[in-house]
């Protein structure tokens, strides 16, 4: 439960000493080591322990054994049970001790310790107990209470364990995504079946009706709708043809494709995805460091209480007080046991992770789970966030001195350094024409705001107008002509050569079909969507007047991005950032929580803490719900292990018995902690039944 820690192979935390998780679970992984050590010491020694209870409970109405010998009978059945059986735990006490990080185990160590050296004291040298300790003939043991507890939390550990494994079926199901084999089609247009792992980058392969994708790439050839459903979470399969790109492991419905590999091995979608989920899994929670915290200070406290409560029952209590007093010690060693405490974060976490990954949402750590459903303001870019990111060439126009096919020329030259999507759709577009594009002589990007170099001699800027303030061109004569266009949503590019207008083009970007339902849903819970973006600011109040988004920012620089985050943040506001680009990075990194779209760039999504894989507004909605359900886990989990202590320590101290007359046995003291952690860790795999969208 601590990410910090790493070893080579399977063992137990130093620090809490629960069994460490793999960093990287495999499709075909064993058994657990530890689960299998502790159901082979469960089941060797069930029957022991059964039969010294047996004894304890029922020996004296019996009469099997007379005085001390049962003593003796149940010291020799109940030492295998506490010395072979709970040796385990004695190990993680001592650890516990050792790296002074007090945990349950020292409990359950101090607890089985006590009561199992009372008891063979008391059979050893029973002439050193006074007279009041007698009972039928001989000196009352506990060799039941030992054996027991040690049973129980064997049994505990073992339903533990099991419903811990299912907490990495969501990372398993990822790896069980990836085909076997590939179909490669080799340079004589022969095609075989070779393994995945032997498929290199620029391979041709061939994907049949009901196959799935091998790796990441292109279609060259043929035409099919594929199912990507179980990556991005999007049911209906969507379309691809020559030029579209493929996401491994997705499957194809009925046409043949024939496309390049371009990513394998680890680079792939697929790869990465399972990578972060298992980052965020082994990643740490506020929520989290505060229960660590809190727990270490409590295992301090529950001694002390233990040896205040020996100390009363010996000193005040009724005869034989000092028998009660170590009873009710080891209750309270028992009871307390801070397992529940350390499990209730880790296990939300983990299976909220792998809930969120099969529906196309990656979270980078805890943190970002547990702060999403704090956002109360949501800052989203345009281009390829709330639009498609896949802008259509519309026009060129240019001023008196200029030729409009040759500023579509001239644009589309010096744009083929640029990543943008408004870029893209200019080159295309003048690859289509047929033009001669030529190769810019230099290039440099001035990030958010548009591109400058030099093409055929000239001095070239492109960009927004914001790029033309800067270079000190005058963009009236095409101003007017601007301005309409704006107002129908298409984003305006303006090319200046050698200081002068040259004229301007005119790309317009669709919006996304889900964006409309996604901000008006943000704002039916009350989260504030702001839209700021590089573009024109008429182009983007066009798009957010259709979209219902109230306050817009055009013509915005990456600083200025990363100035609004702060700002907000400086109001008290709890700020989210979505976006794609490069521009987005630095506000992506300043926000509470970054999200970048799955289908933006590595730089935005290297700085974001959640990536939707679609590349989707609607995303944010199922995280966010997810982060809601996950929170709420993560509180029921804790305020349960709580109010389970703080029930449990009273009454196994025995605050109850002036009134009652009854006291709680260890061993039930130890079924009720075996009960509690392992009803922490069924309450978190309840959020795989969550429905996020």
């Amino acid at each position: 439960m601590h990410p910090e820690i790493r070893q080579p192979g399977p063992g137990t935390c130093p620090k809490c000493g629960m069994a460490l998780e793999p960093v990287m679970p495999e499709l075909d992984e064993e058994e657990n080591p530890e689960l299998r050590d502790f159901s082979r010491r469960f089941w060797w020694t069930l029957p022991l322990t059964v039969i010294v209870t047996v004894l304890a409970m029922a020996g004296h109405t019996l009469q099997i054994f007379h005085g001390a010998t049962q003593n003796w009978v149940e010291l020799i059945i109940a030492t295998p049970v506490t010395l072979w059986a709970g040796w385990p735990f004695f190990v993680r006490g001592v650890a516990s001790v050792r790296h002074r990080s007090p945990n349950m185990w020292t409990l359950i160590g101090l607890g089985t310790s006590a009561a199992y050296l009372y008891s063979v004291a008391a059979t050893l040298f029973p002439q050193l107990f006074p007279q009041t300790f007698m009972q039928d003939g001989r000196i009352g043991v506990y060799f039941e209470a030992a054996a027991v507890i040690i049973s129980l939390t064997l049994l505990g550990q073992m339903l533990e364990l099991k419903a811990r494994s299912q907490t990495s079926a969501a990372i398993k199901s990822l790896l069980g995504l990836a085909p076997k084999t590939a179909r490669r089609i080799n340079a004589d247009g022969q095609e075989e079946d070779i393994p995945l792992a032997h498929v290199h980058q620029g391979d041709h392969l061939r994907v049949r009706p009901g196959e799935k994708v091998p790796v990441d790439g292109s279609v060259l050839e043929g035409e099919s709708a594929v199912d990507e459903s179980m990556l991005t979470g999007e049911p209906v399969p969507v379309m691809k043809r020559a030029g579209d790109t493929l996401i491994g492991a997705t499957l194809n419905t009925h046409g043949s494709l024939v496309m390049s590999a371009e990513k394998v091995g680890s680079e792939t979608t697929l790869s990465q995805i399972v990578q972060m989920v298992a980052r965020a899994q082994r990643s740490k929670a506020p929520m989290q460091r505060m229960a660590d915290t809190v727990a270490g200070y409590f295992v301090l406290g529950v001694i002390a209480i233990a040896i205040l409560t020996f100390f009363a029952w010996g000193l005040f209590g009724p005869e034989p007080g000092w028998v009660f007093g170590l009873i009710n010690a080891v209750a309270v060693l028992i009871i307390a046991c801070p397992c529940a405490l350390g499990l209730a974060t880790p296990m939300s976490i983990m299976v909220a992770t792998g809930k969120a990954a099969s529906s196309g949402v990656l979270f980078r750590d805890a943190s970002a789970i547990e702060n999403l459903c704090k956002i109360d303001t949501l800052i989203v870019d345009k281009t390829g966030t709330l639009t498609e990111g896949r802008p259509v060439f519309h026009s060129a126009e240019a001023t008196a001195q200029f030729d409009s096919v040759e500023v579509l020329r001239l644009a589309a030259s010096l744009d083929q350094g640029s990543e943008h999507p408004l870029a893209h759709a200019i080159v295309d577009h003048a690859r289509a024409q047929r033009l001669e594009l030529s190769k810019p002589d230099s290039f440099e990007s001035a990030s958010g705001i548009g591109v400058s170099g030099q093409v055929d001699g000239a001095n070239l800027q492109l960009g927004n107008s914001a790029l033309m303030a800067d270079a000190g061109v005058d963009i009236a004569p095409l101003r007017n002509r601007a301005e309409q266009l704006r107002l129908e949503g298409i984003s305006i590019i303006y090319l200046a050569a050698d200081g002068v207008l040259a004229g301007l083009l005119a790309v317009s970007d669709p919006v996304k079909p889900t964006s409309q339902e996604a901000v008006s849903r943000l704002q039916t819970e009350e989260v504030k969507v702001i839209m700021a973006t590089g573009d024109g600011l008429t182009t983007a109040r066009a798009v957010a007047k259709q979209l219902g988004i109230d306050e817009v920012h055009g013509e915005v620089k990456p600083q200025d991005k990363e100035r609004l985050v702060a700002d907000l943040q400086a109001y008290g506001r709890r700020v989210a950032m979505a976006g794609d680009g490069i521009n987005d990075a630095p506000a992506l990194a300043r926000s509470d929580v970054g999200i970048a779209m799955g289908t933006g760039t590595d730089v935005a999504m290297n700085s974001a803490q959640v990536t939707l894989v679609k590349g989707d507004l609607m995303g944010i909605l199922r995280a966010r719900t997810l982060s809601v359900a996950t929170v709420r886990n993560m509180r029921q989990n804790l305020g349960f292990a709580f109010l389970y202590n703080a029930m449990g320590i009273p009454l196994a101290a025995g605050l109850l018995y002036p009134l009652t007359g009854l006291l709680l046995s260890p061993m039930i003291a130890a079924l009720a902690m075996s009960v509690s952690s392992a009803s922490v860790v069924f309450n978190a795999l309840r959020l795989r039944r969550v429905v996020i969208g």
